[in-house]
């Protein structure tokens, strides 16, 4: 019973230490705030420094220092770490961006109104792709969750999943497979009206998969001749083919 309750006890104790610690932790994360990458937001700051503290809770041993001042440093030093390995750029272009939101930030206080590219890359004493390459460099540091996007949203129409949005690369858009209808097609007519041995070899060629060797023994040719009927084919096909578009071309130009 004893053990119990001493167990409850301690429990109480570190409920009560973590609410006194909110305050700093909040404050804390908002002045680390400016700092945070695409995907880490304030609250997750606020996280990992909770967890800080019940790290420092764990391993404080009285009498050294206080609670409060070994907390706290433990509390930031988390905090710092997480952006640190949530930071995929390295130090010295993570130190150029910085750089360059605050001027941004101190030209657009100046002035009253957001300052253009020219004028940053003045403040900054780079030269104006120098400055486009920093932006760049920002921009590859970007990182996205499919969880920041797991929200569905409706404009009146039910409701959408971002993620039901992404393309499928293996898939065909609506516009492919028109084309590769019309190319079937046009392809079929010319076919059509090959002659009726080169229609039959194409067909027993690529329909029914038949080796030109196999294709001789069904039509009684040899099978040279049956490679001569296939190339004779594929070059009036190919001929045919280039005519039409030709001719579909002319017919849009207008006269």
């Amino acid at each position: 019973m004893e053990s119990r309750a001493a167990a409850v006890a301690t429990d109480d104790e570190r409920e009560r230490t973590i609410r006194e610690f909110m305050p700093y932790i909040r404050y804390t994360a908002r002045r680390l705030a400016w700092r945070l990458p695409p995907g880490l937001s304030e609250d997750d700051l606020v996280s990992t420094g909770v967890l800080g503290l019940l790290d420092a809770m764990r391993k404080f041993r009285a009498g050294e220092v206080k609670l409060r001042t070994y907390a706290e440093y433990r509390i930031k030093g988390a905090m710092l770490d997480e952006l640190r390995a949530a930071d995929t750029l390295p130090r010295t272009v993570r130190d150029r961006i910085n750089a360059l939101k605050c001027v941004e930030a101190r030209l657009a206080h100046r002035l009253g109104r957001v300052p253009d590219d020219h004028e940053v890359a003045k403040a900054l004493g780079v030269s104006i792709d120098e400055y486009h390459k920093i932006l760049l460099e920002n921009a590859s540091g970007l990182t996205l969750r499919f969880g920041d996007f797991d929200g569905r949203g409706g404009d009146g129409d039910g409701e959408r999943d971002f993620l039901e949005s992404i393309p499928d690369p293996a898939a065909k858009d609506p516009l492919a497979l028109l084309e590769s209808l019309n190319r079937r097609q046009a392809l079929a007519g010319v076919i059509e009206v090959l002659p009726e041995k080169e229609k039959l070899v194409l067909s027993l060629y690529y329909w029914d998969e038949l080796t030109m060797k196999e294709i001789g023994k069904v039509l009684g040719l040899t099978e040279g001749r049956v490679c001569q009927l296939h190339s004779q084919a594929i070059v009036r096909c190919k001929a045919r083919l280039q005519r039409d578009s030709r001719r579909r071309t002319a017919e849009r130009i207008p006269v």
